[in-house]
């Protein structure tokens, strides 16, 4: 079946954003089903790998967004600002304010007081907390590539190249809108 606007429509395949095309094509015969090929399966994957991908974290006690925010600290290697964690991890100062109160509680990082401004605070990871994102990364990255073992690695350097393009261009597209 091609779309009108000359792509070949990918509907015959038998993953689940498949169906929904197929039944928006019988509903909607002229529309170009494409990006909803594009866009639904990359939202379906994502919502999948990160069902699977969060058991260890469950494992360690903490949440997506926590582990995240671990991660940043971890992996920029120097102390960091509530508003940094936020532009680190795409995430609302607010959120990172009440995730931050949870992991130093724990013990998984520690806050330090700007000597210049007392209203800033700088963050780094506690050894429980550098050990706790050291543990997990290593079965986060196994998962990963065990998942994308069905693509032979050409297949999976194409989809990075395509993936980051299109991030790139998502990211200043959507960053000039937020400025």
């Amino acid at each position: 079946m091609t779309a009108p606007n000359g792509r070949q429509a990918d509907a015959t395949g038998g993953d689940t954003v498949s169906a929904v095309v197929r039944q928006w094509q019988a509903v909607h015969p002229g529309l170009d089903t494409g990006p909803m090929e594009i866009i639904g399966r990359v939202n379906r994957c994502a919502a999948l790998l990160q069902q699977a991908e969060d058991a260890p974290l469950r494992r360690a006690g903490l949440s997506r967004p926590e582990f995240d925010l671990l991660g940043a600290l971890r992996r920029t290697g120097h102390e960091l600002t509530p508003g940094d964690l936020a532009r680190e991890t795409f995430s609302s100062g607010a959120a990172v304010t009440k995730r931050l109160k949870q992991l130093t509680e724990r013990g998984l990082v520690e806050r330090r007081g700007d000597t210049r401004d007392r209203r800033v605070a700088h963050l780094r990871l506690t050894d429980a907390g550098r050990e706790i994102v050291d543990g997990i990364l290593p079965e986060q990255l196994a998962y990963e590539t065990a998942v994308l073992s069905v693509l032979d690695p050409r297949r999976q350097g194409e989809l990075a190249g395509l993936l980051g393009e299109l991030l790139g261009q998502l990211e200043g597209r959507l960053g000039a809108l937020r400025a």
